[in-house]
């Protein structure tokens, strides 16, 4: 176990490194999305969290669910009796909306016949705001035509893509219809809420053997990544470390590594671990989990 005490100075090279490093191509892809930020690669480390809990946990709440990754892995897994996804964009949460709807065998219908041309692509994300449904497709359409699936003001269309097949370097409808498929036969396990983040923390963290993965977009310590991929990044971090020492179950925090950041850990008491991951291109990065006690990981 790794206990700091209040007051004492941590660097980068203070804190203990959890391996192996885990590939992120050996984890099964649930979600639609193609999101910056994702979590793919963390979810052994939350199996392993969950799975060493006392009890099974009733509920998981994922406040900045984005593309959902570790939520949906609880959910399809039965790692909680149920799921509570959170998310405060509005083209996001169109896509959860309709996926956990009875319109979501509309969307992966809607997937499959488009047809994916520069021309078709600028014609639909050109059309005004309309159904919850229609603005669900044109989002997954913008997150998987455009440069890293960016949804935030300033992102463009890709033009080389990999392997110089432009658009159709992230469009894979076959695919994007199955998992959203798939999604559908577990949403009885999952519940979407769009709306602040704190607010639905603070109203579940009293709650009995419930958990949170909380995930926020990283711009603390000055960070610009969070102000570039998401349209949604300004956080009130301290507020949200506040909160964490509030929740009655456990919880899981994954952050940049900032200095901030680790001064907020150590004000509130929490253990902290750097992890390494390898990304879609296998260069390796490390990131930082945060919890009251991440015994677990040893």
């Amino acid at each position: 176990m790794n206990s700091f005490s209040r007051g004492s100075q941590l660097t980068f090279f203070d804190i203990p490194v959890s391996e192996p490093v885990v590939n992120v191509a050996s984890v099964p892809q649930r979600s639609p999305f193609r999101y910056p930020g994702g979590k793919t690669w963390l979810v052994p480390r939350v199996r392993e969290w969950l799975r060493c809990l006392d009890t099974k946990p009733s509920l998981f709440v994922e406040p900045f669910a984005g593309g959902a990754t570790i939520g949906l892995t609880v959910a399809f897994e039965q790692l909680a009796d149920r799921v509570i996804l959170v998310e405060l964009d509005d083209q996001v949460s169109a896509v959860w909306k309709t996926i956990l709807s009875d319109d979501n065998e509309w969307l992966a219908q809607r997937i499959l016949s488009f047809e994916l041309t520069n021309e078709n692509v600028l014609a639909e994300l050109a059309k005004g705001s309309s159904s919850i449904r229609q603005k669900a497709f044109r989002t997954i359409l913008k997150n998987r035509t455009f440069h890293g699936g960016i949804l935030a003001p300033g992102s463009s269309l890709i033009k080389n893509g990999e392997n110089g097949k432009g658009l159709k370097s992230r469009w894979y409808p076959g695919t994007l219809a199955r998992r959203i498929r798939a999604i559908a036969k577990v949403c009885h396990r999952i519940s979407f809420i769009e709306g602040d983040s704190l607010a639905v923390i603070q109203r579940y963290a009293g709650r009995h053997n419930s958990v949170f993965f909380i995930d926020p977009p990283y711009t603390a310590g000055g960070k610009k990544a969070g102000a570039r991929l998401y349209t949604h990044h300004t956080l009130d971090h301290q507020k949200l470390f506040e909160l964490a020492t509030s929740i009655t179950g456990d919880f899981l925090m994954t952050y940049d590594f900032a200095d901030e950041v680790l001064a907020l850990a150590v004000k509130h008491g929490f253990q902290t671990r750097t992890v390494t991951m390898k990304n879609t291109h296998h260069a390796q990065m490390t990131e930082l989990l945060i919890g009251r006690d991440l015994s677990w990981m040893q």
